[in-house]
């Protein structure tokens, strides 16, 4: 099976690769450089290491909006 590879260096696996190895949209791929070439692999996002942020991100609240923010009215004594 031959991939080529565009000005961009950019390349477009077939499908069935992609299937085979479970990878969707949004997914990360590996290359291990190995002796006669490289291998392959998906690789899935670990959830253990975005555990810390659930305390910090806050379901339900919407996105801040910081052009909202710098138009209202503050206190002046908060700006110092």
């Amino acid at each position: 099976m031959l991939i080529k590879v565009t000005s961009k260096r950019q390349v477009t696996f077939p499908a069935a690769v992609l299937e085979a190895l479970g990878a969707r949209p949004g997914s990360h791929l590996e290359l291990q450089p190995r002796g006669d070439g490289f291998l392959l692999r998906a690789r899935a996002i670990d959830h253990s290491k975005l555990a810390p942020l659930r305390g910090v991100i806050r379901e339900g609240k919407e996105t801040f909006d910081l052009e909202k923010f710098r138009n209202q009215r503050h206190e002046p004594s908060l700006r110092d």
